[in-house]
Formats: C-alpha cells, structure tokens, sequence
C-alpha cells in the first residue's frame, strides 16, 4: 500500500504543478504556437515576429482568445503530468525492487525516464493534437475538445506521434549535457584545490540552477526542428483558401520538412526557438517549484485517506 501511495502522491502533485504552470503561461503558449505553425516566405508572412501574434489579438478585441483551449491544455497536462510522475516512480520501485539495489544508476534513470514519457505521451497524444489545433485556430473561432477531434479520424487525433516519442529523449539530452558540465565545474574546482584528498564536491544551489536553465536550452536547441514539425502537422487548417478539412491533403513529416525548407530555409527549422526555451525553462521552473511546495501536503492528506479507509473497512468487517 505504501508503494502505491508514494507514487500517488507523486503523480497528484506533478499534476497539479503541471496545470498551475501551464495556466500562467498559456497565452505565451498561444502565441508561440500560433508563430510556429505558420509556413511561408518572408515577404507573405503574416507573423514577422512572435509579439506579431499578441498584437493581433489585441488589436481584434480577442485577448480572451489567447486562452482558447486552455481547458484541453490542463486536461493534457493534468494527465500526462499524472501519468509520467507515477509511471516514473512505478517503474523506479520496480527496478530498485527487482535489482536488490539501493540506488538507481544514471542509464536507468534515463531508460526509466524515456519509457515513462513514452506511455504518456501514447495516452495524451489525442489531446495534446486537439489542443495544437485550438490554439492555431483563427482568434474567436476555436471549436470545443470533441468537435475538433470528431471533423477527423481517429488517425489523425495520433498526428506527430512518432515525433511526440522521439521528444521523449529531450530529458535524456538535458541530463547528459548536465552531467558533462557539472563533471567539468567540478574538474576545475579540485584543481584549485590543496591537499592529495578532497571530499567530494557539490553544486551549489545558483550553480545547479544555471546548469540546469544551461543544459534544457541545448536540449531544446537540438529537438527543436522535430518540435516545428511536430506542430505544423497538428496545426488548424487555414480557412483562407476556403478548403475543408476533407478538402486537404494529408499532412506527413516529410511533407512539413520539404514546406520549411522550400519556404523558409535553413533557418526555418528553427523558427521561434526563443519563446519555445523561454516558455520551456519558465514551465519547468514553476512546475517543480509548485510541485516541491504541495508534496508535503498531498502526502499528509494521501496518509489521512488511507487511515480513513482502513478505519471504514474495518468497521464494515466488525459490523
């Protein structure tokens, strides 16, 4: 029972960090992708910069609309939160269990990781498409959850999801990358050292920090080409040219690569990578920040639950 508590406690408190940190910044999220999923040359491009999209929902009285599918977003991230918090700690418990350690090493952190992203992203990915096409709508014309998912086949609710596991490695990147830089901090601090022995050395908190912030940028950097593709392929088709959805062809990786390369060039592939790390290291902050503050609780009041479904169980059985 204490297995499935902790992990429990875990998975509600990542969630509710997750939607917390998702509401905040959501009209950045909006803007961001509303940036990302537009695809033409320069001189027919309708967002020249990512503050163009804020701009114009300002300027139509739609600033409410920033948040359109905002509930599908939390929905997702609630979900996916929940999912790869307890994922994570089942899988650790496990491992720990099965191998007789005491500890878990890096490769298996990294592998754990990866296939609890994996099962998340596999159980949200319809969600995570519906919300892409709600907020890459026209301002004031986002449709609801089961509309935007009922105009297409269940097919198409699955877009980018080969992309969307492919992005389960960015954690692995981050950690690497991470590791690589502390080791080399750490080299230089012994250096300057006296002695034949030293204790080992530890990050300070600023240090971890700037490490941190450091290594999820290279991270971001290096998968943000999958990351556009990712969102053109769930993109809402423009009702400009007058096209249903029936109407357009359909979308491939290949197809997304070409329309960049062709449009926009090189540089294309990383169209809006300042607001995509800017809004990567804010949610991430605040997710473990809010995260760390709620543990506590929702591990008190997980104990206080059982205690009063134990105390009702064995009241039932003495009745």
């Amino acid at each position: 029972m204490a297995f499935d508590l902790e992990s429990l406690s875990e998975a509600t408190s990542g969630a509710l960090g997750a939607l917390v940190s998702t509401t905040i910044l959501y009209p950045l999220d909006t803007c961001k992708t509303k940036y990302q999923a537009e695809v033409s040359s320069h001189h027919q491009q309708k967002y020249r910069r990512i503050s163009d999209v804020l701009w114009e929902a300002i300027s139509n009285n739609q600033v409410l609309s920033l948040y359109q599918g905002l509930g599908t977003k939390n929905l997702q991230s609630f979900i996916s939160q929940f999912v790869y918090f307890y994922g994570y700690s089942l899988f650790k418990r496990l491992y720990l269990e099965k191998s007789g350690s005491r500890t878990i090493g890096t490769k298996a952190n990294l592998i754990i990781a990866a296939a609890a992203g994996a099962c998340t992203v596999i159980i949200t990915q319809p969600l995570d498409t519906a919300s892409s096409r709600m907020q890459t709508s026209a301002f004031g014309k986002s449709k609801g959850l089961w509309k935007t998912l009922s105009e297409g086949t269940w097919k198409e609710a699955f877009d980018g999801l080969g992309i969307s596991l492919l992005l389960t490695s960015n954690p692995s990147i981050q950690y690497t990358v991470f590791d690589q830089l502390k080791l080399r901090l750490l080299k230089g601090k012994l250096r300057n050292k006296t002695g034949t022995e030293s204790s080992p050395e530890a990050l300070s908190a600023f240090s971890a920090f700037v490490l941190g912030a450091v290594s999820k940028c290279v991270a971001t950097s290096l998968t943000y080409p999958a990351i556009r593709c990712k969102v053109m392929l769930q993109a809402a088709e423009s009702d400009e040219d007058g096209k249903t959805n029936k109407d357009q062809p359909r979308k491939t990786v290949s197809g997304a690569i070409y329309s960049i390369w062709k449009k926009e060039g090189l540089l294309g592939f990383f169209k809006g990578l300042e607001a995509q790390i800017l809004k990567t290291v804010l949610s991430s902050a605040l997710l473990l920040m809010i995260k760390e503050k709620i543990t506590k609780t929702t591990w008190v009041t997980m104990l206080a639950l059982r205690r009063y479904l134990i105390v009702n169980r064995t009241r039932l059985k003495g009745a």
